[in-house]
Protein backbone atom coordinates (compact mmCIF):
# COMPACT_ATOMS: atom_id res chain seq x y z
CA UNK A 1 0.00 0.00 0.00
CA UNK A 2 1.51 3.30 -0.66
CA UNK A 3 0.98 6.36 1.64
CA UNK A 4 1.46 9.85 0.36
CA UNK A 5 3.91 11.70 2.02
CA UNK A 6 3.30 14.79 4.64
CA UNK A 7 3.68 17.83 2.79
CA UNK A 8 3.04 20.31 5.38
CA UNK A 9 6.58 21.27 6.78
CA UNK A 10 5.03 21.46 10.27
CA UNK A 11 2.17 20.56 12.26
CA UNK A 12 -0.02 22.87 13.97
CA UNK A 13 0.86 22.77 17.53
CA UNK A 14 -1.63 25.43 19.91
CA UNK A 15 0.87 25.04 23.18
CA UNK A 16 3.89 25.82 21.07
CA UNK A 17 2.26 28.73 19.26
CA UNK A 18 0.96 29.98 22.59
CA UNK A 19 4.34 29.62 24.24
CA UNK A 20 6.42 31.35 21.10
CA UNK A 21 3.58 34.29 21.27
CA UNK A 22 4.40 34.81 24.98
CA UNK A 23 8.17 34.61 23.93
CA UNK A 24 7.98 37.68 21.69
CA UNK A 25 5.72 39.61 23.80
CA UNK A 26 8.46 39.32 26.32
CA UNK A 27 11.13 40.61 24.25
CA UNK A 28 9.24 42.99 22.76
CA UNK A 29 7.99 44.41 26.26
CA UNK A 30 12.17 44.25 27.42
CA UNK A 31 13.36 45.71 23.74
CA UNK A 32 14.80 48.89 22.73
CA UNK A 33 13.26 50.93 20.25
CA UNK A 34 15.58 50.20 18.13
CA UNK A 35 15.17 46.58 18.74
CA UNK A 36 11.65 46.94 17.85
CA UNK A 37 11.83 47.77 14.60
CA UNK A 38 14.69 45.59 13.87
CA UNK A 39 12.05 43.07 15.27
CA UNK A 40 8.93 44.52 12.67
CA UNK A 41 11.69 43.81 9.92
CA UNK A 42 12.09 40.31 10.89
CA UNK A 43 8.53 39.61 11.54
CA UNK A 44 7.50 40.96 7.62
CA UNK A 45 10.77 38.91 6.48
CA UNK A 46 8.71 35.69 7.99
CA UNK A 47 5.40 36.46 6.95
CA UNK A 48 6.40 36.99 3.37
CA UNK A 49 8.35 33.89 3.42
CA UNK A 50 5.40 31.71 4.80
CA UNK A 51 3.20 33.59 1.91
CA UNK A 52 5.79 32.43 -0.79
CA UNK A 53 5.78 29.07 0.85
CA UNK A 54 2.11 28.79 0.81
CA UNK A 55 1.76 30.54 -2.94
CA UNK A 56 4.14 27.75 -3.49
CA UNK A 57 1.72 25.47 -2.32
CA UNK A 58 -1.44 27.03 -4.08
CA UNK A 59 -2.70 27.19 -0.25
CA UNK A 60 -4.97 30.08 -1.37
CA UNK A 61 -6.25 31.29 2.01
CA UNK A 62 -2.87 30.71 3.98
CA UNK A 63 -0.87 32.88 0.89
CA UNK A 64 -3.61 35.83 1.87
CA UNK A 65 -3.33 35.74 5.43
CA UNK A 66 0.52 36.05 5.21
CA UNK A 67 0.32 38.61 2.78
CA UNK A 68 -2.17 40.38 4.97
CA UNK A 69 0.16 40.04 7.97
CA UNK A 70 3.17 41.17 6.09
CA UNK A 71 1.53 44.74 4.78
CA UNK A 72 -0.13 44.70 8.69
CA UNK A 73 3.74 44.94 9.56
CA UNK A 74 4.84 47.50 7.08
CA UNK A 75 1.36 49.64 6.98
CA UNK A 76 1.32 49.69 11.22
CA UNK A 77 4.42 48.74 12.13
CA UNK A 78 6.72 50.35 10.14
CA UNK A 79 5.40 53.12 8.44
CA UNK A 80 3.38 54.23 11.28
CA UNK A 81 6.61 54.58 13.48
CA UNK A 82 7.62 56.76 11.58
CA UNK A 83 7.88 60.38 13.75
CA UNK A 84 8.09 63.12 11.37
CA UNK A 85 7.72 66.08 14.30
CA UNK A 86 10.87 63.82 16.00
CA UNK A 87 12.65 64.28 12.72
CA UNK A 88 12.71 67.53 12.59
CA UNK A 89 13.67 70.09 9.31
CA UNK A 90 16.39 67.98 8.81
CA UNK A 91 14.89 64.59 8.91
CA UNK A 92 11.53 65.59 7.24
CA UNK A 93 12.67 64.42 3.82
CA UNK A 94 14.10 60.78 4.94
CA UNK A 95 10.84 60.62 6.90
CA UNK A 96 8.70 61.30 3.28
CA UNK A 97 10.92 59.16 1.50
CA UNK A 98 10.83 56.20 4.13
CA UNK A 99 6.96 56.35 3.88
CA UNK A 100 6.62 56.44 0.33
CA UNK A 101 9.05 53.64 0.67
CA UNK A 102 6.93 51.59 2.52
CA UNK A 103 3.57 52.29 0.48
CA UNK A 104 5.36 51.30 -2.80
CA UNK A 105 6.06 47.72 -0.84
CA UNK A 106 2.81 47.77 0.35
CA UNK A 107 1.81 48.04 -3.13
CA UNK A 108 4.26 45.52 -4.25
CA UNK A 109 2.83 42.35 -1.76
CA UNK A 110 -0.83 43.76 -2.75
CA UNK A 111 -0.24 42.74 -6.02
CA UNK A 112 2.01 39.50 -5.68
CA UNK A 113 -1.45 38.30 -3.27
CA UNK A 114 -3.81 39.89 -6.58
CA UNK A 115 -1.39 38.28 -9.47
CA UNK A 116 -0.12 35.26 -6.88
CA UNK A 117 3.34 36.41 -8.14
CA UNK A 118 6.16 35.23 -5.95
CA UNK A 119 8.64 37.73 -8.06
CA UNK A 120 6.73 40.22 -6.28
CA UNK A 121 6.97 38.66 -3.23
CA UNK A 122 11.06 38.46 -3.49
CA UNK A 123 11.19 41.90 -4.85
CA UNK A 124 8.94 43.34 -1.30
CA UNK A 125 11.32 40.72 0.46
CA UNK A 126 14.35 42.48 -1.32
CA UNK A 127 13.08 46.42 -0.62
CA UNK A 128 13.16 45.38 3.08
CA UNK A 129 16.27 43.43 3.66
CA UNK A 130 17.53 47.02 2.60
CA UNK A 131 16.71 49.06 4.80
CA UNK A 132 16.64 46.57 7.53
CA UNK A 133 20.36 45.61 6.70
CA UNK A 134 20.94 49.94 6.98
CA UNK A 135 18.85 50.15 10.06
CA UNK A 136 20.73 47.24 11.63
CA UNK A 137 24.25 49.29 10.61
CA UNK A 138 23.10 51.92 13.30
CA UNK A 139 21.59 49.75 16.06
CA UNK A 140 23.17 52.20 18.98
CA UNK A 141 24.13 49.08 20.67
CA UNK A 142 25.92 47.52 18.50
CA UNK A 143 29.55 46.96 18.99
CA UNK A 144 32.22 48.89 17.23
CA UNK A 145 35.53 47.61 16.70
CA UNK A 146 37.91 49.48 18.25
CA UNK A 147 39.24 53.00 16.86
CA UNK A 148 42.98 52.63 16.69
CA UNK A 149 44.48 56.11 16.11
CA UNK A 150 46.50 56.89 13.33
CA UNK A 151 49.83 57.04 13.17
CA UNK A 152 51.70 60.47 12.42
CA UNK A 153 52.38 60.80 8.86
CA UNK A 154 56.19 61.07 9.68
CA UNK A 155 55.94 57.19 11.05
CA UNK A 156 53.91 55.97 7.99
CA UNK A 157 56.13 56.58 5.29
CA UNK A 158 60.06 55.14 5.51
CA UNK A 159 62.55 57.42 3.33
CA UNK A 160 65.22 54.29 3.23
CA UNK A 161 68.56 54.43 4.50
Amino acid sequence: MHTQPHTQPYTYHPGANAYAKVGTESAAMSASPHQLITMLFDGAKTAIAMARHHMANKDISAKGQAISKAINIVDNGLKASLDAEAAGAAGAQLVADLSAFYAYVTQRLLYANLRNDPALLDEADRLLDSVSSAWREIDPQRPRPPQVPAAPAASRFSTGA
